[in-house]
This record gives structure tokens, C-alpha cells and sequence, in this order.
């Protein structure tokens, strides 16, 4: 039997001129998900498009579970493929269908008629074929509202394709076609949830962590990398930059206000990611910050934040209270991760009594107390580097 993977375009159907680069950037990031399973053909006509397994071994369930997490489609579907002749499709819908239809109590079908030459329109199509299927299954009924099952007919120019359901797609528009964004990542629960949703609106992610051993373990931070490879099955490879921090942390202990020691640490977390954005010609940061969830995220340590920041800070999340983030990350896949028990660096030296409203004017002067240039540099030059894949 003929079968077919259709991949339904959402937002980039409405691209106009920059359709084409929208459609080439979605049809390379589904080559690079599916291609370890097989080689497949792929062709693209009105807002579909077509994923052809050309060997028989192919897992097309497996296909359907990985396109169904790739950015830029709307909706996908698992159909057979016949020729343009309706006692062909007739038939080719009752055997092809018959496990969902014979597990279902109601049904109804949906026909869309492309190619005009086609001497059925429509309507005649779902009323012919909605006969055919009670006939054949008599103990459905027809249900137009709510049906257990859809049956959906598309008469191409090419072929005609038969199948029961659309499942949702990631949606969005694909990774890499809005440029690419440093992720800022801790280890929690909040910055995979707000890199997921930068992806979504085309972004390439990099991602920075920042170690401080020996107060954070080697186990805290493969959790990261483990967040990151949970991330990949939406996001793509991600580049992981892993920054030594212990040296900039001590210093900040030992020369800076205690209640400002959270906020310095932000700022110089941000001038450092920011220096490795210019090396890999990245040009936004992403955070997890949501307004109000502990003390660095007031609107005063925010702003004390952005004071250092060249470049945009997207924070998708703030405005999200935590049981949204946390649905969010159940979804994705990377909420089991995020609370594993392990210590991250921002929770290093937290100071008893931080200050949450902060006046800029004294962070910058406790800041200038002490020359950090030197570990910056020192802690840029000494990041690694680890392109994490997709499986």
C-alpha cells in the first residue's frame, strides 16, 4: 500500500515573497528530523507538504512522532494514496480506514476538490463517500459536529490522498529563518520553557551555562546538557557553551555588597554572554525571567540587567505565572529534568537580604569597586564548547 506523509503549512502560507525561503528552511529542518530513519522524497504544492518513504521499512509512525515536533507545520497526517477514479477511492477508504472506523461510533468526511477536472465536486464526494462507509461499517453514525473520526479526501492534481484525522502540529514558523539567540540556561524550569517558545518564532538557539565547581557538581551540569537534548527535539542542535564562573563569583563575595551580589552576578553573566554572541554572530538573548518570581526579577533588577545588555533580551515567560511555565514543560518534555536536586550557580552565595529595588547608580559604582575585566575575558577565552544533536 501507498502511503504518504502530508505536512500542513500554517503561518508560512502567509509569507507572500519570502514563502519560498520560509518552505526551504522547513523542508531542511524535516530532512535533518526524519533522515537517520530512512530516505524519503519531498515535493511541495498548496500550503502541503508531501513526504514520500522511499523504502518500504520505514517507520511511518516513528515519522509522524518526530514531524509532529518540528516548528512551521500546523498539522500532519498519516494517508493513503489512489488514483482519481471514486470507485478507487471508495474502496481504498474502507480497507485503509477500517481499524479507526470500526473502533469509532461516529464519523463524518471531508472532501477538497484541487484539481477541477475532477468530475466530482465536492459535496458529492463527502455524500457518496459518507454512504460507501455506512454501508460498509453499519453501526456508525454521521455526526457533523463532534465526530469520533474524520474522514478526509483531497483530490490533487497529481493523486488523490485518503485519510482519517489531522493531528496539531509544533505550528510556528521554522527554526533558523529568524536568525539565531543566545538562551541563558540554569538548570530550573523557566529557560527551556522560554527557549522552546523563541524557537517557535524561528530562532536558532545557543545556550549558556555557567559552572562554578567546586560549588556546583559535574552532575548539575549534564543535567543542563540533558535539558538541552530534551529542547533539541523541538529546537534543533543546539550549540552549548559551558562558562567557568568560580573565579567572577569569589570575587563578587569578597568585594561587593552582599545584597547586591545576585544582581552583579546577572550583569556580568550577560556582558559574558554577549561577548561570545559576537563571536558566533548571534544577536539576542533569551531568559527565563518572569516579573516577580524572586528577587532578580523586579522590574529595578531588570532594569539594572538591561543596563549592560547591547543587544535585545526576549523573556517570553514574563508574564507567565508557574504553574503555566510548568505545563508548558510537562509538554515539552523537560519538567522531570528541570527538578532533579542539583545546584546551580545562581544559587551560590545567595545573599540573605537581597535588595529588590535597586537604584543603578549604586550597582554601577559597587560594580566599578573591583576590576572584573580580567575574569571576564579569562572565563570567555576558557569556555567550552559542545554542539548537542538530535538523536
Amino acid at each position: 500500500m501507498k502511503e504518504i506523509i502530508l505536512l500542513k503549512e500554517g503561518e508560512i502560507a502567509l509569507k507572500g515573497l519570502n514563502r519560498g525561503t520560509f518552505e526551504d528552511i522547513l523542508v531542511k529542518n524535516v530532512r535533518h528530523r526524519i533522515g537517520s530513519l530512512g530516505k524519503f522524497e519531498f515535493k511541495r504544492a498548496q500550503s502541503t507538504i508531501y513526504v514520500r518513504p522511499l523504502d518500504e521499512e520505514i517507520d511511518l509512525d516513528e515519522v509522524c512522532q518526530r514531524v509532529g515536533k518540528v516548528f512551521g507545520i500546523s498539522a500532519y497526517a498519516r494517508a493513503a494514496v489512489v488514483s482519481k477514479d471514486f470507485a478507487l477511492i471508495r474502496d481504498k477508504a474502507i480497507k485503509y480506514l477500517a481499524e479507526d472506523l470500526s473502533a469509532a461510533a461516529t464519523f463524518k468526511v471531508e472532501a477538497k476538490r484541487s484539481d477541477k477536472h475532477f468530475p466530482m465536486k465536492s459535496p458529492e464526494i463527502t455524500r457518496e463517500l459518507g454512504g460507501a462507509l455506512l454501508e460498509a461499517f453499519p453501526h456508525l453514525k454521521v455526526d457533523v459536529h463532534n465526530p469520533d473520526v474524520t474522514v478526509l479526501v483531497e483530490i490533487r492534481e497529481v493523486a488523490a490522498y485518503v485519510y482519517a484525522n489531522k493531528f496539531p502540529g509544533a505550528g510556528g514558523i521554522p527554526v533558523g529563518s529568524s536568525g539565531k539567540a543566545m538562551l541563558l540556561v540554569s538548570g530550573g524550569i523557566d529557560s527551556p520553557v522560554a527557549g522552546y517558545m523563541m524557537a517557535k518564532r524561528g530562532l536558532q538557539l545557543h545556550a549558556v551555562h555557567f559552572v562554578s565547581p567546586p560549588y556546583t557538581s559535574d552532575r548539575a551540569r549534564q543535567k543542563v546538557e540533558t535539558l538541552c537534548e530534551e529542547m533539541a527535539h523541538y529546537c534543533g542542535d543546539i550549540t552549548f557553551h559551558c562558562v567557568p564562573f568560580t573565579e567572577i563569583q569569589e570575587a563578587l563575595k569578597e568585594h561587593c555588597p552582599e545584597e547586591l551580589f545576585t544582581i552583579l552576578m546577572r550583569r556580568l553573566m550577560m556582558k559574558i554572554a554577549q561577548r561570545l554572541c559576537a563571536q558566533q554572530d548571534i544577536h539576542a538573548l533569551i531568559t527565563g525571567e518572569s516579573v516577580g518570581q524572586v528577587a532578580s526579577q523586579t522590574l529595578g533588577a531588570i532594569a539594572c540587567t538591561d543596563a549592560v545588555c547591547e543587544m535585545p533580551v526576549f523573556r517570553p515567560v514574563i508574564g507567565m505565572d508557574k504553574n503555566e511555565i510548568i505545563e508548558i514543560a510537562r509538554r515539552i518534555g523537560t519538567f522531570e529534568t528541570s527538578i532533579l536536586p542539583y545546584e546551580d550557580c545562581c544559587t551560590v552565595f545567595t545573599p540573605r537580604h537581597p535588595r529588590t529595588r535597586p537604584k543603578l547608580e549604586f550597582v554601577e559604582q559597587a560594580e566599578a569597586g573591583f576590576d572584573f575585566e580580567p575574569l571576564i575575558q579569562k572565563a570567555v577565552e576558557n569556555t567550552e564548547l559542545k554542539v548537542i544533536k538530535l538523536n
